[in-house]
């Protein structure tokens, strides 16, 4: 499936960063060439500055080339945190005698759901523990029946267990739209030193979870490593090449790569990152992601401090989260947030906070879920994407749901003020959007 061997043998490599043979990559990058695995991994040994300036504006450009200014924004909802697996960084973790175990009813879900709606969310992505008894695949569909019924939610992502084809079919039937699993490390030792009880300990059923979950209809999955478990050039490598294989086995990439960074969790036996990565590897890792995988979304969750999820923008990021709680119910208190969570946040800025932010870095900030509605997903999606056609849609699509969101803050001065940045923003030639209706 992946071919471990040569990731590993690539990641020791400590290859020369060459102005000539930067320039090459970049500019090869640019035209949307995919590029080899050996100069991935030339981008992945960047150390200086001006190394990662070049590859920052570069990442920046493809972005803007694909997907125009819009970057998506979007809540996690915590369904439940009652895991039998014992992963041994993570709060959710069996065993954990500093968690706070809930899995929520539909009725306080829905709860959850409703109040994402009235700040402002259009999108949210459901996590959940693995945990079959507590919130198995019937629990699963109907709340997102409940939420899709009962609310103005227009699209559900889900971040859940593995799961066999046909769950998964069921699952698709309900309306999701993204079918997201992350490997945690790809690096298959450690893998199975971190994940020692339950079903996750099994990293092969896991690494297959997307060609199940693509042969059971999802066209849009999501993956990603969580950055400090193991050396992030393995892992980086291996993420690449599994978008990759699973654009040759199916003929779409992921939908999305998340960049998740380890987090300190109260209670987990592993406390601090195994192979940390700081804030100058970490905007590296970002922008090679852009240029290996360029029609993905990039997506940086509230793990990272505001100061660089504001930065990090400009190094190809197209989706994060805002306004994010990890516990099940830490939205409306019915569990607090510090009791129960998955893990401790660093970005705790309100929606209307990062909307202003978005805007005054030159970005336009979307609500938008038009895509699954017209059907523009999967391979369909990634061609409109490699054609540089998605980003028409896109920014027409991001001022439409923007106003929508605008005209229902009911804080009056808060409009205004958000209005203001919007229009500076409009105003500026360099946005070639006009309003309309979503297309």
């Amino acid at each position: 499936m992946l071919d471990f061997k040569t990731i590993e043998e690539l990641s020791k490599e400590n290859p020369a960063v060459g102005s000539k043979t930067l320039e090459k990559i970049l500019s090869k990058a640019l035209n949307l060439e995919p590029l080899s695995l050996e100069e991935i991994t030339i981008l992945l040994n960047i150390d200086k500055a001006e190394e990662l300036e070049l590859l920052r504006d570069t990442a920046d450009k493809i972005k803007r080339k694909i997907f125009g200014k819009r970057i998506v924004l979007f809540a996690p909802l915590y369904l439940s945190n009652e895991c039998v697996n014992k992963c041994l960084y993570c709060g959710f973790q069996n065993g954990n005698p500093e968690e706070k175990r809930k899995t929520l009813t539909k009725e306080e879900a829905l709860k959850e759901a409703k109040f994402l709606v009235s700040r402002g969310f259009k999108r949210a992505l459901l996590v959940l523990a693995e945990n079959k008894s507590k919130c198995g695949l019937e629990y699963i569909k109907s709340v997102v029946r409940e939420i899709y019924k009962e609310t103005g939610m227009r699209i559900l992502h889900i971040n859940s267990a593995p799961m066999e084809v046909y769950e998964l079919k069921e699952l698709k039937r309900e309306g999701l739209g993204v079918f997201q699993v992350f490997q945690e490390t790809y690096h298959k030792e450690t893998y199975e030193k971190l994940h020692v009880k339950g079903r996750k300990a099994d990293f092969n059923y896991r690494l297959t979870c997307m060609d199940r979950a693509i042969t059971a209809g999802f066209k849009d999955v999501g993956i990603g490593c969580l950055l400090g478990l193991y050396d992030y050039r393995f892992d980086v490598l291996a993420t690449i090449s599994h978008a990759r294989y699973l654009k040759e086995s199916y003929g779409t990439y992921p939908h999305t790569i998340s960049v998740p960074r380890f987090r300190y969790a109260k209670g987990a036996v592993v406390e601090k990152p195994l192979y940390a990565v700081d804030d100058f590897t970490f905007k590296k890792i970002v922008a090679v992601y852009r240029l290996a995988v360029p029609t993905a979304g990039i997506v940086i969750s509230t793990r990272e401090p505001a100061y660089l999820r504001d930065e990090i923008l400009y190094y190809g990021a197209s989706q994060i989260s805002a306004e994010s709680k990890t516990s099940p119910g830490g939205y409306t208190d019915i569990l607090e947030e510090e009791k129960g969570a998955q893990f401790s946040l660093n970005d705790k800025r309100s929606l209307e906070e990062v909307v202003i932010s978005i805007l005054e870095r030159g970005f336009l900030p979307s609500f938008c879920t038009a895509c699954y509605g017209k059907g523009r997903v999967g391979e369909h999606f990634h061609r409109l994407a490699e054609e540089e056609v998605i980003k028409d849609f896109c920014e027409k699509n991001a001022i439409s749901t923007f106003l929508e969101y605008l005209s229902d803050i009911k804080d009056k001065s808060l409009r205004e003020k958000i209005t203001r940045f919007y229009e500076k923003l409009i105003d500026d030639k360099s946005t070639n959007t006009e309003k309309g209706a979503l297309i």
